[in-house]
């Protein structure tokens, strides 16, 4: 794991988090030799390939769903 002082994070942290990201390998960023934060990359969360009907088997339909929600007096 890389250790950079706090100021040196300060002044390239796009770059740094840009590495992480690229890189997998976390930084630890510390003040006066203290741990001050770990940088790490972000766990992975499978998503699903297409988001269209990924709810159909969670919903249900109670009702008419083509008649209007109102009378025509209203």
């Amino acid at each position: 794991m890389e250790t950079l002082a706090f100021s040196k994070f300060k002044d390239t942290c796009l770059s740094v988090l840009e590495r992480v990201r690229r890189t997998g390998e976390p930084v630890l960023a510390t003040r006066f030799g203290e741990p001050v934060a770990e940088v790490v990359p972000p766990s992975v969360h499978e998503r699903p390939r297409q988001w269209l009907g990924s709810f159909r088997e969670r919903g249900e339909i109670l009702g008419d769903i083509v008649s209007p929600a109102g009378s025509e007096d209203e």
